[in-house]
């Protein structure tokens, strides 16, 4: 077997992509079987379908724009073979977003009604739709990895490194689609969801998902378009540039260039097949929704640990550094301690999983602190929430520190030891699949009780939808600590890979390498242009909600003066205007901080070598910790106005009630768009630098 893997590594991971793929077309046949209800309830579901598609379309076609631009310019940096795995990366991203938001609004009808059934039934339509995106990203990006890779060695022949190096575009054409998808998407649904809640419930004081809101619509599309099509291009992005940094980092670090190469890919294959097996196990009798998603993920992670060993021993036994690595003559890391490496990757995402689930549930003192803050106004809500934001960065970044110390430990501390670390994030990375699932079951969820409430449904059916809405959210809120988490650890990896083919370009004597010192005033310059990026991309990103979301209410307050027969029920809401306003003002708004991460990385690199080092590490950081803060306290504030108007402090129409939907509204961009976009743009800062070192030194 172990001679097998290294002769067909690849196909046995091209095999693996081809099942979730598999799994995806019959999942979606199934699912697409079901009754989408009744008339009213398929109006609904295609309009969202029709605002969502409309959206995607306009984005795709921006994004291409840009692409070309980057095409052309990859061709000069690097080479063509770099280009066409930027091509082939931002293809593979966009049709997993593009494919999985299609089958998800198609899904909330079939759950609306599945309802009818009992709980059961509609956790079994919900958690498919999510399963088909999750399997889909993880099944495309192995099968653009593997493919691309088995092709190129094909070309160079036993040139390990010249094909490794053109996969570094692969990942950058995700990074592409990550960052624009996440921003794109995030100024949507939070400038709709804005929108709809501070003239809906505040001003007009008429609930959730009422079809007399003209926003409504525009809420329910910026759902899928930005919780499902914006995750699963940042983990698509997560995967493959983490995949492409550990096949770098093997191939520089050790002699046996083929083993280093096929190990993450063949880690990848067998996680794919571990997660189509955790997903079978996500079903429930005693009507328990969270235990139902949590025993799949749980599965899917013991099955991986399992694979992962026969895997590391079959590849891994007997490896050695090589010459150019600056260990020669010293053990290489063994099995048991690679092996040891990818358990506590898997280890980490639990303890992610744990930590951001107790500071945004409801269940848990920060939320209910929160929202017990809000019985003394709008002040107090929002100053407990942003503390609960901060509070909420220090326990996930003491996992991470415990993270990178023991696998770097592991794999031999030193230079060297980074490879356990990227061992480490492949780990995290297996249960890829099923994060993305899980997030996508939220949106499917939301509309779906959405359908419920605009089609008149009977309340046995919302009392089916809403415990899943509210699963729904809990989902949302840990996959996008999940998501910061592996990106943190994946842009560690891609540091270490651009310091190490930094110097390997600067031909520097064996053993020696370029440092990064914070007493070095270029780098300390580089690390202070690293926080003003991420600061400044916040920024952009938060304005841009505000202004989009401003559009929306003067639309929404303008149908409300001037058709007074919709608050009545006697006329139908103009549901496409604030679908196209926000389309229009979410594309123009995502350019500029979608570029920034690109040109002031690429400006800077051109500038000095040692200021875009202290860049990329100042990135990391500050990413990190604003992109804990934001998403954590906006799931605080979020899930606090639930709280309330669950029944607690007053409920729905108290002054508690009034300063929970402010707080809401504030943390909205924090934990929906702003946050969520720092993860693609602390890889693609590191990313563009990698791809930018030929013209640099």
């Amino acid at each position: 077997m172990s001679s097998f893997l290294r002769d067909h590594g690849v196909v046995v991971a091209l095999v693996c992509a081809g099942c979730a793929l598999i799994y995806g077309i019959l999942t979606t046949r199934s699912l697409l079987a079901l009754s989408p209800g009744n008339e009213r309830m398929q109006a609904i579901s295609r309009a969202v379908q029709q605002g969502a598609r409309a959206y995607l379309n306009r984005q795709y076609t921006t994004i291409a724009a840009v692409g070309v631009l980057i095409f052309i310019a990859l061709i000069f940096i690097q080479d063509i073979a770099v280009a066409c795995g930027f091509a082939i990366g931002g293809v593979l991203s966009g049709a997993a977003g593009y494919v999985g938001m299609n089958v998800s609004v198609r899904a909330n009808a079939r759950v609306a009604e599945a309802a009818r059934g009992g709980i059961g039934k509609a956790l079994s339509a919900a958690f498919r739709g999510g399963s088909i995106t999750g399997l889909l990203v993880a099944g495309l990006a192995l099968i653009g990895l593997a493919g691309y890779y088995g092709l190129l060695t094909a070309v160079f022949g036993d040139s390990q490194k010249t094909a490794v190096d053109a996969l570094v575009g692969l990942g950058f054409g995700g990074s592409l689609i990550s960052v624009f998808a996440r921003l794109g998407g995030g100024i949507y649904t939070k400038a709709a969801d804005v929108g709809a809640d501070l003239v809906g419930k505040v001003e007009a004081g008429i609930p959730e998902d009422d079809p007399r809101n003209p926003a409504v619509i525009a809420d329910n599309v910026g759902d899928n378009v930005g919780d499902c099509a914006g995750m699963a291009a940042d983990l698509f992005e997560t995967y493959a540039v983490t995949a492409v940094a550990t096949m770098l980092l093997g191939v520089l670090t050790f002699s046996q260039a083929t083993q280093a190469a096929l190990y993450p890919l063949v880690l990848g294959a067998v996680a794919v097949i571990a997660s189509i097996i955790g997903a079978f196990a996500v079903r429930t009798k005693s009507g328990n929704v969270e235990r139902a998603l949590y025993q799949g993920l749980a599965l899917s992670g013991l099955l991986a640990a399992g694979l992962f060993y026969p895997v590391t021993r079959w590849l891994m036994s007997g490896i050695s550094y090589s010459a150019s690595s600056g260990a020669p003559g010293h053990g290489a890391p063994g099995v048991l301690h690679l092996y040891a490496c990818s358990l506590i990757g898997i280890a980490v995402t639990a303890a992610l999983f744990v930590l951001t689930d107790y500071y945004t549930s409801t269940r848990f003192s920060p939320v209910r602190k929160t929202a017990s803050a809000s019985q003394t106004g709008h002040a107090t809500n929002i100053i407990q929430g942003f503390a609960s934001g901060l509070q909420a960065t220090a326990l996930p970044a003491l996992v991470i520190v415990l993270g990178i110390f023991g696998s770097w430990k592991l794999a031999g501390g030193g230079t060297v030891g980074i490879y356990g670390v990227a061992v480490a994030v492949m780990g995290q990375l297996s249960m890829t699949g099923l994060i993305v699932a899980l997030d996508a079951f939220g949106p499917i969820t939301d509309n779906a009780g959405g359908i419920a409430e605009m089609a008149d449904l009977p309340e046995e059916v919302r009392n089916i939808t809403d415990p899943l809405d509210a699963v729904g959210n809990t989902t949302k809120a840990v996959t996008k600590g999940y998501a910061i988490g592996s990106a943190a650890l994946a842009a560690v990896v891609l540091f270490a890979a651009f310091r190490l083919e930094l110097d390997s370009h600067k031909h520097l004597p064996v053993g020696a390498s370029l440092s990064f010192g914070i007493n070095e005033p270029a780098v300390l310059i580089g690390l202070l242009l690293g926080g003003l990026m991420v600061t400044l991309f916040a920024s952009l990103a938060i304005e841009a909600v505000g202004r989009a979301g401003g559009s929306v209410v003067e639309e929404v307050r303008r149908q409300f003066r001037e058709h007074p027969g919709i608050m009545e029920g006697t006329e139908e809401p103009d549901y496409g205007r604030c679908v196209g306003i926000v389309t229009r003002t979410a594309q123009r708004e995502m350019i500029l901080p979608a570029l920034l991460p690109i040109l002031l990385t690429l400006i800077i690199g051109l500038i000095d070598e040692k200021v875009l080092g202290g860049l990329l590490i100042g990135v990391i950081v500050v990413g990190f910790f604003m992109a804990v803060l934001m998403t954590a306290g906006g799931g605080a504030w979020d899930n606090a106005k639930k709280l309330i108007e669950d029944g607690a402090f007053g409920g729905k129409g108290s002054e508690a009630h009034a300063a929970g939907v402010t707080g809401d509204t504030v943390g909205d961009p924090f934990k929906d768009t702003a946050g969520p976009a720092i993860n693609p743009m602390i890889k693609v800062a590191n990313i563009v630098a990698i791809l930018i070192i030929p013209i640099i030194t």
